[in-house]
């Protein structure tokens, strides 16, 4: 393994919109927002549905199961590799088949187009839990978790995500076709294809397959993402940077294969293993280093030990636990760093936020 730094290069390449990052946008605890009644009543009837659909599962082959749990994880790969590491953080390059791959995966998830999720997310991460963040953990679990699609949005919300950079999505052909047909590409590989399938080949009835099959598949998936924007922001320990609302949260790391490690990613965004040890329930990292390894995903960008070394002692909290070879592995790799004389600490020791691009220097990790 080498690994080789270019500042200049991805300082361009990396997001944009942070080198400005919110330090002015507080969260005004006094501002009433609309609810949107539709939305709620539609959450309403989704998680009722939802709920039987567990009841189904008992009831309904367990093909029809497994194959619920399958099209989830998935999809949910589509969530987290596509639209959050490759096309939020740039943590890494794709191949046009692997970007094909992920958008229709994206798609079958129903979390809004990538290009919505996208800009969503980069505002989130440049005004994370202010006004300015469309799911603000300031204002409690519940609206972070849900409440944020159940009402209008703020004022603020509206006024920054005009400003976020979607230069390099619009110039991608296959994210812009989406956006275009996204209507009715959800209902073909969203709703049309996971009912058909078990209809089809193990005979089950329309109903489970309905419910189970995409209702209590699309809810599942629903509440896990919103578990990394409520729970990761509220409950668990701050290894890295204690000044930030994100946590390090081994629940929804577990039940988000990998997502969890969130006191992390807010200090390391550009880290396509979203994680100190991207092996620690991290079946997404696992993933990504496959389709590396394939030849699909290339350019994987990581973290130096010794930057994290460095950022933990100046703002973590003290909870940062290795385990014996990790230790092993992260004396190694500043040892081996130092020797090849590849680590600038005067530039990363200038670092003021975990999302200033400009000066912390991101990485390229080239295997073989």
């Amino acid at each position: 393994m080498t690994v080789n730094v270019n500042s200049e290069r991805f300082a361009k390449e990396s997001v944009e919109f942070n080198k400005n990052k919110a330090t002015d946008i507080g969260t005004d605890y006094n501002f009433k927002r609309a609810i949107v009644w539709p939305n709620a009543i539609g959450f309403l009837v989704l998680h009722a549905l939802g709920f039987y659909g567990i009841y189904l599962c008992f009831k309904c082959n367990l093909l029809t199961v497994a194959w619920t749990f399958f099209m989830a994880f998935a999809s949910g790969e589509g969530i987290t590799i596509g639209a959050h590491r490759l096309y939020s953080h740039k943590s890494f390059k794709a191949t046009f088949t692997l970007r094909l791959i992920l958008n229709i995966l994206q798609t079958v998830a129903g979390q809004n187009c990538m290009y919505i999720w996208v800009r969503d997310h980069r505002q989130h991460h440049k005004y994370s839990d202010t006004d300015g963040d469309p799911h603000n953990a300031s204002r409690g679990f519940f609206f972070s978790h849900m409440g944020w699609l159940m009402s209008k949005k703020h004022p603020m919300v509206i006024k920054k995500g005009k400003c976020i950079d979607m230069s390099d999505l619009e110039a991608d052909s296959i994210v812009m076709f989406q956006k275009k047909y996204y209507k009715l590409l959800y209902m073909v590989f969203a709703i049309a294809i996971p009912v058909a399938v078990p209809i089809y080949f193990w005979n089950e009835t329309f109903v489970n397959s309905f419910i189970v099959a995409y209702i209590l598949r699309y809810t599942l998936l629903l509440n896990i993402t919103w578990l990394v924007n409520s729970a990761a922001h509220l409950y668990g320990t701050k290894p890295f940077d204690k000044f930030i609302l994100p946590v390090e949260s081994k629940f929804v790391a577990f039940v988000s294969i990998g997502e969890g490690w969130h006191n992390y990613h807010h200090t390391f965004p550009w880290d396509y293993r979203a994680a100190e040890f991207g092996s620690r329930y991290g079946v997404t990292t696992m993933v990504i280093d496959a389709c590396f390894y394939l030849g699909l995903a290339y350019d994987l960008r990581t973290t130096p030990y010794e930057m994290i070394e460095k950022r933990t002692q100046r703002t973590g909290d003290g909870s940062r636990q290795l385990f014996g070879h990790e230790r092993k592995k992260v004396e190694g790799e500043i040892q081996q760093s130092q020797e090849n004389g590849s680590c600038d600490m005067k530039k990363r020791r200038s670092a003021k936020t975990d999302l200033d691009y400009e000066k912390v220097p991101a990485l390229t990790t080239a295997r073989g």
